[in-house]
């Protein structure tokens, strides 16, 4: 599997080339989408906690960069591991809080997380380093070897897309991914195990908010914007809605969640602002009560259970002819 994921990405990259860059840019987009919903993977498929703190994740990565960039001399490529350390702090607190509580806890703590926060970057005390309701700009660098800055971003999300995957795929089969199914399936039964469920919760929500975060900060590479308005909750309930489709046990399912969200509302759009928005609402429920483990869990089982399948037909089919 680790070679086939490795073409996987070789071939995204050299299939980059082929296409103009307004589709480079619709694809960067859906790899942006694709390095958030891994952050949602772990924290809720992994873990099972709930958060609708996502966008307010998103808009600590955007910020960062764009703070950097905008108010300091430095490259606005510190962004990249300013956003993971500001997004990891963000994650961490979150699920230091709420980590040990019900979902109904972690899902009001981090709803009034993401409500408050576009209202913060509007705070007068700090609007001169947000720039208020206005916003900042970015002023991205040319990139080098002369390709495009589409085709520039792309490739820079798509490597760290890949090494997302890999450590996310990692840390799930280690001991710690172990110890955190514990605590999703039985937290009483992980405790006496000996798994410190508060402090292993509150981690893995560090680790999503740095996923989340560095998916901001390349949205605001891509965009060169950043501004209140572009983190609200719909956008929380957007990452949600995509996290379900693709399915939230495996990273596999975060990159179908991502293709999901940036092309399939273009597939409606054609049939009008009220009817596509009434018809993308049905196919999301139809979609979570057919499939609730998504379509990486659809697909999944399909293929471990053909081979079960293909056996007792053969067995009959003996049995007959005997």
């Amino acid at each position: 599997m680790r070679t086939v994921w490795t073409m996987g990405f070789v071939a995204a990259a050299g299939l980059s080339f082929c296409f103009p860059d307004f589709i480079v840019f619709r694809f960067s987009q859906a790899v942006i989408w694709s390095i958030a919903l891994l952050g949602l993977v772990l924290l809720c498929g992994v873990s099972g906690q709930f958060s609708f703190a996502q966008a307010a994740l998103f808009g600590v990565g955007g910020y960062s960069a764009a703070i950097i960039g905008t108010h300091t001399p430095l490259s606005v490529y510190w962004g990249l591991p300013a956003a993971l350390l500001t997004g990891y702090a963000a994650g961490w607190g979150l699920g230091r809080i709420a980590g040990s509580h019900s979902l109904w806890t972690q899902a009001l703590v981090t709803y009034a997380f993401a409500i408050a926060f576009p209202q913060l970057l509007r705070w007068r005390l700090i609007e001169q380093w947000t720039g208020g309701v206005q916003g900042l700009y970015l002023d991205f660098p040319t990139p080098p070897g002369g390709i495009s800055a589409d085709r520039w971003n792309f490739m820079v999300a798509l490597a760290l897309l890949a090494i997302g995957v890999w450590l996310a795929g990692n840390l799930i089969a280690s001991r710690s991914g172990r110890a955190l199914l514990a605590a999703r399936d039985n937290d009483l039964a992980a405790a006496a195990q000996g798994i410190r469920v508060a402090e292993v919760r509150a981690t893995i929500s560090g680790i999503a908010g740095a996923y989340l975060a560095l998916a901001g900060c390349l949205s605001s590479y891509q965009f060169g914007y950043v501004g209140p308005a572009g983190y609200s909750f719909a956008l929380s309930v957007q990452m949600l809605f995509g996290l379900v489709i693709g399915g939230m046990h495996s990273p596999a399912g975060a990159i179908v969640g991502g293709l999901f969200l940036q092309f399939f509302p273009d597939l409606l759009a054609g049939l009008g602002k009220g009817l596509s928005g009434l018809l993308y609402a049905v196919l999301l429920i139809a979609a979570m009560v057919l499939m609730p483990r998504g379509v990486v869990g659809m697909l999944g089982r399909a293929i471990t259970s053909s081979p079960a399948k293909l056996g007792r037909w053969r067995r009959h089919t003996a049995t007959e002819g005997s």
